[in-house]
């Protein structure tokens, strides 16, 4: 099994008890927001670089067999084996498949005998990218969560430090117009 670079040995600075509750995805967003690295990879690169030739291949007739092409393929191999065998073949009465067209079904069944546990195997691989891109999407979503968290704590200081710079203005203010009040009637002491 390897191990994802991003995803620390341990937890960070005495906080073992939360970090024994993350999941590896979580873990691994984690560490990213903390060394400030991005979430976002290539899902499609990461998964097409783990398939063997056998699953490329499957996954090439899968795409075929369930294309255009290869329904209109079917069809025109239909259409030419009954006219062949119905039409050209039995004038001269030496068909090799006449009507039920026993050895077609034949092929056929074959034909979807084998094709259905490839399309069901990469159906499974499908099954698989999906859910490498869901757990992407999680961490992805996950750290955005974290910066949103991270920007507003940050709003917030921003925030309550303008209050605070406010208040402070507006007591200056207050003592400067107690001190031309005081002027203008003369109750300021000044004798």
């Amino acid at each position: 099994m390897t191990t994802d670079p991003m995803t620390p040995a341990g937890p960070p600075h005495g906080l073992s008890a939360l970090w024994e509750k993350l999941t590896g995805p979580q873990r691994r967003t984690v560490a990213r927001v903390l060394l400030a690295r991005s979430v976002a990879r290539d899902v499609n690169a990461e998964f097409a670089d783990t398939r063997t030739f056998g699953q490329r291949v499957s996954d090439r007739i899968a795409a075929f067999g369930g294309s255009w092409p290869f329904i209109g393929l079917a069809f025109l191999m239909l259409a030419c084996w009954v006219v062949l065998n119905s039409v050209l073949l039995a004038r001269r009465g030496a068909t090799f498949d006449p009507y039920p067209y026993i050895l077609l079904n034949l092929i056929l069944s074959m034909l979807a005998a084998l094709q259905a546990p490839v399309i069901m195997m990469s159906q499974n691989r499908q099954a698989v990218r999906d859910r490498l891109e869901a757990t992407h999407d999680y961490e992805v979503n996950l750290k955005a969560e974290l910066e949103i968290q991270s920007l507003h704590e940050k709003l917030d200081t921003l925030r309550e430090r303008d209050w605070a710079a406010l208040v402070d203005m507006q007591q200056q203010q207050i003592q400067l117009l107690q001190r031309l009040l005081e002027r203008a009637t003369g109750t300021g002491g000044s004798a």
